[in-house]
């Protein structure tokens, strides 16, 4: 997903439910539903759960159930910027855990969490199936390859001022 899919703010009970109606709220469609919400509002809301639920009469922890199973389903907006961590073999073996680290002191986001800023959300994946350019990650779906901490804190970095965000240099 890319933040062009974002655009809605608050979630429409409205919409919520001409996307369940579009499906003919049959309780084998929640999948393609909860990938519909997802993909208007960047997550699955929590009143959209409520809202397909007393559309379908699918239970609420049925639902959850899905959401929280499905690594594709995400129960939290995503930050302005999308950050994968790669953590396949390879980047691993190239310092994937130091790149994480990087990116956490700049953004203040620990891996599967957002920064309070709203900026960065960062995930660690398995792989990015991008082997040869290890040690990898990928910034809104572009592939920063062979990247070191110090490029990686620069990337972050970067993009924080790009973003109008000052950083207080500590001194002493």
């Amino acid at each position: 997903m890319n933040s062009e899919t974002m655009v809605r703010e608050t979630p429409s009970l409205t919409a919520i439910d001409a996307i369940a109606h579009k499906h003919n709220v049959q309780p084998g469609a929640m999948i393609p539903i909860l990938q519909e919400i997802q993909e208007a509002y960047g997550y699955v809301p929590p009143v959209a759960i409520q809202r397909i639920a007393e559309n379908t009469g699918v239970p609420v922890s049925e639902l959850y159930g899905i959401v929280t199973f499905y690594s594709q389903f995400r129960l939290q907006p995503l930050g302005k910027n999308h950050v994968k961590v790669c953590h396949g073999t390879a980047c691993h073996l190239g310092g994937a855990e130091r790149i994480a680290h990087s990116i956490e002191q700049v953004t203040g986001a620990k891996e599967g969490e957002t920064s309070k800023d709203g900026l960065f959300t960062v995930e660690r994946v398995a792989c990015l199936g991008c082997c040869s350019l290890s040690p990898c990650i990928t910034v809104n779906d572009q592939v920063h390859g062979q990247i070191s901490p110090e490029a990686t804190h620069k990337l972050m970095s970067q993009i924080k001022e790009s973003e109008g965000v000052v950083e207080s240099v500590k001194v002493g």
